[in-house]
């Protein structure tokens, strides 16, 4: 199976997708609940700008113990999620998914992105105002960390 696995990974690397799915659908006839190869086939479908149709696999992937790309999977469901304006679900999966994976910083990209779906924009642009000042190596930025820290959580408020 690893070997038939692999070579779907491999198809879908070099743009053959459709190929790809024939590949995972035989090997999901064998063992349907297999979480590496529903996350594959859930990627592939998303890949293809199929969305709708990777949800399923993506759910299954993580409900079925996928642990080798456990991170990928919760940043690959909650962002399809928000591609088909599921909110508050992509909300809720990639809450969990920052706080068991803080390190990854594109979860809290996209989160950010789902906060302005769901019209949190103070939310939205403080968390990306936090992550600008965590990577940027620009001068002119880092020259205004400090302010930029401190009016992070205070967009809307006013001084007289």
């Amino acid at each position: 199976m690893r070997s038939s696995l692999e070579h779907a990974i491999q198809l879908r690397h070099d743009g053959r997708p459709q190929e790809a799915l024939q590949e995972l659908h035989q090997l999901l006839q064998h063992r349907p609940d297999d979480p590496d190869v529903n996350y594959q086939t859930a990627w592939t479908y998303d890949s293809m700008g199929e969305e709708s149709k990777a949800v399923p696999h993506y759910e299954a992937a993580l409900a079925n113990g996928l642990m080798h790309d456990r991170e990928g999977a919760m940043l690959g469901l909650g962002s399809t999620y928000r591609c088909l304006g599921q909110y508050q679900k992509s909300r809720a999966l990639l809450d969990r998914a920052v706080e068991e994976f803080p390190q990854n910083r594109a979860l809290r990209v996209f989160r950010a992105m789902t906060l302005h779906n769901l019209g949190e924009h103070e939310g939205a642009v403080q968390e990306l105002l936090l992550l600008l000042l965590e990577t940027s190596s620009d001068g002119s930025i880092r020259s205004y960390e400090k302010a930029l820290r401190f009016y992070s959580d205070k967009l809307s408020q006013t001084w007289d």
